[in-house]
């Protein structure tokens, strides 16, 4: 008698265990189902939108206001008014807002060669931490740029003959949390050029970023042009730097061979090799400050 007592105390407390496991897992049905995995994309892959010289794939959060400062340093070699730091200094201002978490609007000034941009970046597919959902961050980038004191192709250009529009697609992936990488496919048009340089040119950029302390990254970008200016010697902008994040503010140093500092510019009229020779060396500093306007958007 006990013993069958005993086997159908089992047989319940089984068939109580089994039910109570079917509603435990419909409970999770219904809660998968009313609540769905939220994507968890991959952050800061470059921390900024501005690597050293050139675009990220990164834009700024909506109501995200950033203020930026550029100068470039360089030297003019076997010249008599050399003085004592440098000889020329070029500097350029400029602001940028986040319209929305996937859109960025700018404008700029430089003061070499007066030239003025404007410009939008827009994310096209941010990267998750599963690969297979999405491998890598697209964004693609169109800046129009002004020179104002540009004499070439003539003093008396038109303002149309001064436009040029750069158009870039940014893919960048973060590999690890310390190691990322970019490449940008990029065209560019100049309206009106020397008679026997082309109007559009295609270039290809490669960028890098390495983690090596908490607030502090080794970055390095180049710009390979498939068919440069025929009119002057010109080279590949190339540049190698430290990043150091401090909070709201992002400090960037780097040694760079070009003075310029529009895209368009600065892939395209390059005019020295990266090398310690005759000057070829410009020093670069950038300060990019971040306000923000918008609650619970850091």
């Amino acid at each position: 008698m006990k013993n069958k007592i005993s086997f159908f105390l089992y047989v319940f407390v089984v068939l109580l265990g089994c039910n109570s496991s079917i509603n435990a897992q419909d409970l999770l049905e219904k809660l998968d189902e009313e609540y769905p995995n939220t994507p968890q994309y991959e952050t800061a892959t470059f921390k900024t939108t501005q690597i050293a010289i050139g675009q990220s794939v990164e834009n700024r959060k909506k109501g995200v206001l950033q203020l930026m400062a550029l100068s470039r340093y360089w030297n003019i070699p076997n010249t008599r008014t050399q003085s004592f730091i440098t000889d020329r200094v070029a500097t350029r201002f400029g602001v940028e807002y986040g319209i929305t978490n996937n859109f960025t609007t700018g404008i700029g000034w430089t003061s070499f060669d007066n030239a003025y941009n404007g410009y939008f970046k827009y994310n096209l597919l941010r990267q998750r931490k599963k690969p297979s959902k999405a491998f890598a961050s697209i964004a693609y980038y169109q800046s129009v740029s002004y020179y104002g004191d540009r004499s070439a192709p003539s003093p008396d250009s038109s303002f149309n003959d001064r436009l040029s529009f750069t158009s870039q697609l940014l893919i960048a992936r973060k590999f690890t949390p310390k190691f990322s990488m970019q490449i940008a496919p990029t065209f560019i048009h100049r309206n009106k050029v020397a008679a026997i340089d082309p109007s559009n040119y295609f270039a290809l950029g490669f960028s890098g970023r390495y983690k090596i302390a908490n607030h502090v990254s080794l970055v390095s970008e180049y710009y390979y042009v498939a068919n440069p200016i025929k009119s002057k010697d010109t080279y590949g902008a190339f540049a190698l730097g430290i990043n150091w994040d401090i909070r709201y503010l992002m400090l960037q140093f780097h040694m760079t061979n070009t003075w310029n500092m529009i895209d368009d510019d600065f892939i395209l009229n390059t005019p020295n090799n990266f090398n310690g020779e005759d000057g070829n060396f410009v020093f670069g500093f950038n300060a990019i400050f971040t306000l923000h306007f918008k609650k619970n958007k850091l």
